[in-house]
């Protein structure tokens, strides 16, 4: 398993918190009564590239909302530079990915309630 550095969790956090406020306005005015979350960020050893996971809820709307993200993704780097721009020195290209995870576990207990 790949370990990560101090400086890579401390800046996953802080893309984390900060792209969950900045989805949270998109879902206010583009994806009304859809819920996004970002459940995991991974940031590579040169902090040039942050892979964030996104749980999307109902889960039917999953690759239309992250096709529109990913489409939008260079606006929603500008946002994040200018919230985090102070704080890091190069503000990460972003790669978004389906967290798929709460689907696999429903998925898990239909099979064993059979």
């Amino acid at each position: 398993m790949e370990q990560f550095s101090t400086r890579q969790n401390k800046v996953s956090r802080l893309i984390q918190r900060e792209m969950s406020d900045i989805l949270l306005q998109l879902t206010k005015t583009k994806y009304q009564g859809k819920l996004i979350s970002v459940t995991i960020v991974r940031v590579t050893k040169d902090m040039g590239l942050a892979r964030m996971y996104l749980s999307i809820y109902p889960s039917e709307f999953s690759k239309e909302i992250l096709s529109d993200i990913q489409l939008n993704s260079k606006s929603i780097r500008g946002d994040l530079g200018r919230r985090i721009g102070k704080i890091v020195r190069v503000i990460p290209e972003l790669e978004f990915y389906i967290d798929d995870s709460l689907d696999y576990i429903d998925h898990i207990e239909d099979l064993l309630k059979k």
